[in-house]
């Protein structure tokens, strides 16, 4: 799986059943998980926005608080 081009401002997928977004807000990215907003999280790339959602589904006690 590939992020977005930075040009583009929006990418969407699922991984391992939750839905994950990330959109480009005045040249940052903000991250969505299973159609929520993760406040305080805004990464400088694309790549690194969905980097930190594929973390954070992997995590065991995230699947718990997600679910």
């Amino acid at each position: 799986m590939q992020a977005t081009n930075q040009t583009e401002g929006f990418w969407s997928d699922t991984y391992r059943g939750h839905s994950i977004a990330i959109l480009n807000h005045g040249g940052r990215w903000l991250v969505y998980l299973d159609h929520v907003l993760q406040h305080r999280m805004l990464f400088d790339t694309a790549e690194a926005a969905v980097s930190w959602l594929h973390r954070k589904v992997d995590r065991p006690q995230a699947r718990a608080l997600v679910h």
